[in-house]
């Protein structure tokens, strides 16, 4: 993203480290059986998923566009503003499609709000705070593999919620895609 709408230039460096930690996350996806990504078929959904990435990349690439420290200290807050507009707007369209087709209705109480609070607290504010934060550290090229990461921290989630012990592929796949972060970064 930083190559095509910025610029940046990318190095062969970096473009290894990256098909590195792609196929560490390639082998979570295929659970080491590499005949079951054929398998694979797209649905229209996995085109939002693809949209939103390449949203996601491109806000990362603004974020780390160099500013005066004040203004670097309101942009977080304007691009979430921004965010929770449009998320509340679409959310709220989606609803209202939904409640006039079928008769689903909100039963409110404490573990829904509850829901509510950690999801308005936890991802939209602090992971967007410490992610822009991550961005001007280290830049969106190096913090972009971090998010390779997230099969990763799936199965660990898995193996503390759900009881599903990780397996062998999770560990070749966090030695590629740990391998991938830490060639990019060398110097």
């Amino acid at each position: 993203m930083g190559a095509v709408c910025l610029g940046r230039p990318v190095s062969r460096q970096q473009i290894a480290g990256a098909l590195l930690s792609m196929a560490g996350v390639l082998v979570v996806l295929s659970r080491g059986q590499w005949s079951l990504l054929l398998q694979v078929r797209l649905v229209p959904g996995d085109m939002y998923v693809l949209l939103a990435t390449l949203a996601w990349a491109f806000y990362s690439w603004l974020l780390s566009q160099p500013r005066e420290p004040a203004e670097l200290r309101t942009d977080w807050a304007a691009f979430l503003i921004a965010q929770v507009f449009f998320g509340l707007g679409w959310s709220g369209l989606l609803a209202a499609g939904e409640w006039a087709l079928v008769d689903a209705h909100i039963r409110w109480g404490w573990p829904l709000v509850a829901a509510l609070l950690y999801i308005a607290i936890g991802p939209a504010v602090v992971a967007c705070r410490c992610w822009g934060l991550g961005m001007q550290r280290v830049g969106p090229a190096m913090a972009g593999f971090f998010t390779n990461l997230t099969p990763l921290f799936a199965a660990l989630l898995s193996a503390a919620f759900l009881g599903e012990l990780p397996q062998l592929y999770h560990g070749l796949a966090f030695l590629l895609i740990v391998g991938g972060i830490a060639g990019s970064a060398r110097r």
